[in-house]
């Protein structure tokens, strides 16, 4: 790693951008921004995580969902990151700044059962959805109306991933009871 640094723009700083949105509104809008992205990043490690340890009957099926849910997660992100930087912001970024920055809260490193699990995903699936509805308000109010729409974009996504989760979570379901219990 190089000795030498020049920092271009510090963190929490929104520099005037080229969007001619004016700058108090920028910073508003990319603060809200940066939130988004942190649980972005905080749903999209939960999901990694039931990604890797989820087992049972319908392992492969709840695998790739879930590979596909935060692949969506992590591609909402990027594009949050990049209209915050488009906006004259830095991108929220790092573990601890991502944390701190977060409105939801990680589930830990435990494993639980497969409901567990996809309960507290659904629960922070809910959390994002407000929060995200929240700052597509506060883009349109503030006349970022391409802000408002790419979180709306975003939104959608996260919305009918979050509605599959509920499907999963329904009780009805082909296994036979004979092959969820322990021998």
């Amino acid at each position: 790693m190089s000795t030498q640094k020049t920092v271009r723009q510090s963190a929490d700083t929104v520099e005037e951008n080229e969007l001619r949105l004016e700058q108090e509104k920028a910073e508003q809008i990319v603060d809200a921004l940066n939130t988004e992205l942190a649980n972005a990043y905080v749903l999209y490690h939960q999901l990694k995580k039931h990604h890797w340890v989820v087992e049972g009957a319908e392992f492969l099926p709840l695998h790739e969902f879930l590979q596909e849910a935060y692949e969506h997660v992590e591609e909402g992100a990027d594009r949050v990151a990049e209209r915050a930087q488009a906006l004259g912001g830095v991108p929220v970024s790092g573990p601890r700044n991502l944390e701190d920055r977060a409105t939801v809260e990680f589930e830990g490193e435990d494993v639980y059962d497969v409901r567990t699990m996809f309960q507290n995903d659904l629960e922070m699936y809910g959390d994002i959805i407000e929060s995200m509805r929240d700052s597509i308000e506060l883009a349109e109010n503030l006349g970022d109306h391409a802000t408002a729409e790419i979180l709306r974009e975003i939104l959608v996504t996260l919305e009918e991933d979050g509605h599959h989760f509920e499907h999963y979570l329904e009780d009805d379901t082909l296994v036979l009871e004979e092959a969820t219990k322990e021998r």
